[in-house]
């Protein structure tokens, strides 16, 4: 994935004026550091058990097995990852988007986010390539991506234009980079992640500039904790797994 954000556009220009808080007020971004150690932990398994063996991707979304009655598939292929380059870009773009959500939005929305894009990408995935395995969270990142990309232009008026711009050049890089490497690239699961995001976006980012899209009912906040223990209860079992412990 092309992560072209320079820190200044990050700090500076995104963050509306009157919803800036002083840097020591500032929350850390918790639940993409969470997210972050996790997929970490999966793919140290993965090398202890050998990337270049089947036991390192025994818990990959594998569709026929899915299709058998392995369910969980769909989320333990969501966490493991085929090579270090691929978790260091999947990795860094997940820092750069968890962060900005957590500091635009709300954190219970990155979480869930997250997991429906993980789902809705490697569902479309299934439908449109029943055959083969997959592995990667990249569906579930770029589901944040297109989520950012409609809180920019809902947001507008206080987003600027170069923000704006740049998130679709890394949306369009995406695809792109995916038609060039179709063979190596499940774009089908790309492609569901971002319909996921970009839906989630329209029906939660309010356009309403009076109303702080910070703020989180209850009922949100549970669902982004029940989402976030979901994922992390699978990259467990995926660790479980590739360890043949499972």
């Amino acid at each position: 994935m092309s992560l072209e954000y320079r820190e200044e556009m990050e700090a500076a220009e995104a963050v509306p004026d009157e919803m800036r808080q002083p840097a020591e007020v500032v929350p850390a971004p918790l639940y993409t550091y969470g997210l972050l150690v996790a997929i970490a932990a999966v793919f140290s398994a993965q090398l202890y058990a050998g990337i270049s063996n089947e036991q390192a991707f025994a818990a990959a979304f594998n569709k026929p097995e899915f299709s058998r009655g392995s369910y969980w598939l769909i989320l333990t292929g969501a966490t493991l990852h085929g090579s270090i380059l691929h978790i260091l870009m999947n990795g860094y773009a997940l820092f750069s988007f968890g962060r900005l959500i957590e500091l635009l939005s709300n954190r219970a929305h990155l979480a869930i986010v997250y997991l429906l894009s993980a789902i809705g990408g490697g569902i479309l995935s299934l439908v449109f390539n029943p055959v083969g395995s997959s592995v990667g969270a990249s569906g579930a990142i770029v589901g944040l991506l297109t989520y950012l990309a409609v809180y920019a232009f809902r947001r507008r008026k206080f987003i600027s234009p170069e923000f704006r711009k740049s998130l679709l050049i890394n949306i369009g890089f995406i695809l792109v980079f995916g038609l060039v490497l179709f063979r190596q690239i499940d774009n089908f699961g790309h492609i569901g992640g971002m319909i996921v995001g970009a839906v989630y976006g329209f029906a939660q980012i309010p356009s309403d500039e009076h109303v702080d899209p910070r703020q989180a009912g209850s009922a949100v906040e549970t669902t982004g904790i029940v989402s976030l223990g979901i994922y992390l209860a699978a990259c467990v079992f995926s660790i479980l797994i590739t360890l043949g412990v499972a």
